[in-house]
């Protein structure tokens, strides 16, 4: 029997679904910043720093960093602004589009060297084992085939000792919130979507993967299995985000 995947609000074939998600990313890589700020009126940068302060990268040692489905470089960057002069970010992504996005970031800003871009897959991560402090994944985790993999991918990655740590759309758990969220994502992104980026179905695509990605406690769940341990998770906004955290000890 052929393994299916959900791809927005249809099942296709486990094996098409990472060449569909490319053909999204491709699509929105060059406004993907902009239509974040958009989407969540501001409120991104204030999540993201939250995950920033998880990770809490020290000011006078050593520290490296690999941030999963990263392209565009916007947590990278904010973890070395927040880090010392030897914190170090290696930013991973499969799709080159968001790649460019983060290299041309980088070399306007003058990042070059502490910020390091690799296109690779996360479900089979081309690092050795035990060589990161901490890894970081923000927004991505949904859009992988097979979730469980790249949770096994980034536990090998990292050191003992070391933190990973996930930021991920969720479940609205504040009365009345919930179908306003529902009403704002179903309708309003996408056309939100058309009119910035010129593709409202991209964005359709994007609201329900996180429509359909594992309730908090679930998610929590694979996280253990995958052999993280001290396993936790802070809702933000009403419960439109998630920060999911665990250490490999």
């Amino acid at each position: 029997m052929t393994e299916t995947a959900q791809f927005g609000a249809k099942r296709v074939p486990l094996a098409a679904k990472q060449a569909l998600v490319n053909d999204v990313f491709h699509s929105v890589a060059r406004r993907y910043d902009l239509m974040n700020d958009l989407m969540s009126f501001g409120l991104h940068r204030a999540w993201k720093d939250a995950l920033v302060t998880a990770v809490n990268p020290p000011r006078q040692a050593p520290f490296a960093v690999l941030d999963i489905a990263g392209g565009t470089g916007d947590i990278a960057f904010r973890i070395i602004e927040a880090g010392g002069a030897q914190t170090r970010v290696t930013v991973c992504d499969i799709n080159p589009d968001m790649l460019e996005v983060g290299r041309a970031r980088a070399a306007m800003s003058g990042g070059e060297a502490a910020v390091t871009f690799a296109e690779a897959n996360a479900e089979a991560l081309p690092f050795a084992d035990r060589s990161f402090d901490a890894a970081t994944i923000a927004f991505g985790i949904r859009n992988v085939p097979r979730i469980e993999r790249a949770l096994a991918e980034a536990f090998r990655a990292l050191k003992i000792g070391g933190k990973f740590v996930c930021l991920e759309f969720s479940s609205v758990d504040v009365p009345a919130l919930d179908r306003l969220y529902d009403f704002y994502s179903l309708n309003v992104i996408p056309a939100l979507g058309r009119v910035v980026a010129g593709d409202a179905e991209s964005y359709r695509y994007l609201v329900e993967s996180i429509r359909r990605f594992p309730k908090p406690q679930a998610f929590a769940a694979m996280l253990r299995a995958a052999g993280f341990a001290r396993v936790s998770f802070q809702a933000m906004s009403g419960g439109i985000v998630t920060l999911h955290s665990g250490w490999r000890l």
